[in-house]
């Protein structure tokens, strides 16, 4: 019994010498665990505005923000630990939170892209809310860039939700980022009228469109001899991007174009289809013979 007691005492007495030895070291391990929760109170506050001023994205700047709080406060931990010479136990630590995010990122690898990639067009800035924009086949107005999915509403009014994966990895046509645009139309002319005399009226037709740039010249291009019209392309330059004013040149230059090629006496054929009724048809026999046999035939049930 003397032998045991004096063994738990020799070992209480080491403990004592240890936490005496190590005291200062206890002391800057406090200090250092202090100084992280004091910087990680303070510091993300100012990175979250400077990354508001880089970003213009709340939830961005809010990410960052948590991001490096939290890095803050694992290198303080990590400071500690080594002042307190448990150098083995940051190693496992570091070992542990490196395998748990490995399963991590295998297990959310599709939220994990949506999120790198919201990350991404927040840097890069592809398009500003408000634009008009065309994401994923649509054309649509950009309500909110999150973190997850961006938040457009189509031209017909509908809201919706596209992952950033998909955005990111996909064309963006972005209308609003250019101040002009240009509207192409393309028409059809029957093969009797003058080329050259449509190319002049149907340019003169076009000059005042709504919208229209006055510094770019209307530009046309016959492309191809169709079925049944000549065809041409009609190029016209419009001083804003807005998807009204569009339409509206649009629209205007469909009417000038038409009006101006009716009082020139010049036609815009539709497709034509000749049905030759004295033609073969399968056997031999001609089609109005088939005719005439099915009336008689049907003459017949009914006598």
């Amino acid at each position: 019994m003397t032998g045991a007691i004096t063994k738990l005492f020799g070992k209480l007495q080491g403990w004592a010498e240890t936490v005496i030895v190590m005291l200062p070291n206890l002391v800057l391990a406090a200090l250092a665990v202090a100084l992280a929760l004091f910087a990680s109170r303070w510091l993300p506050r100012a990175a979250e505005r400077v990354f508001h001023r880089a970003t213009s994205n709340p939830a961005v700047s809010r990410l960052m923000a948590s991001v490096l709080r939290v890095g803050i406060v694992v290198l303080g931990s990590m400071w500690a630990l080594s002042l307190l010479n448990l150098d083995k136990a940051v190693t496992s630590m570091l070992a542990g939170v490196g395998v748990i995010g490995l399963a991590l990122g295998f297990a959310f690898q599709d939220i994990a892209a949506n999120f790198m990639s919201g990350f991404m067009m927040t840097l890069n800035r592809p398009f500003e809310v408000g634009d008009l924009v065309e994401l994923a086949g649509r054309q649509c107005r950009v309500l909110r860039v999150e973190l997850r999915a961006t938040e457009v509403e189509t031209l017909d009014g509908l809201t919706i939700l596209i992952p950033n994966k998909q955005v990111f990895q996909n064309a963006i046509v972005n209308y609003t980022r250019t101040q002009q645009r240009r509207m192409d139309l393309r028409v059809g002319v029957a093969y009797c009228d003058d080329m050259v005399a449509v190319r002049r009226v149907v340019i003169e037709a076009v000059e005042n469109v709504p919208h229209r740039d006055p510094a770019r010249a209307v530009e046309l291009f016959f492309e191809q001899f169709g079925e049944s019209s000549i065809d041409f392309q009609l190029r016209i330059w419009l001083a804003e991007s807005k998807q009204l004013a569009y339409l509206q040149a649009r629209s205007e230059a469909m009417i000038a174009v038409k009006s101006a090629l009716d009082a020139h006496g010049m036609t815009i054929p539709f497709p034509i289809r000749t049905l030759d009724f004295g033609a073969k048809v399968v056997g031999g026999t001609p089609l109005d013979e088939v005719r005439q046999t099915r009336s008689l035939n049907s003459r017949e049930l009914r006598g």
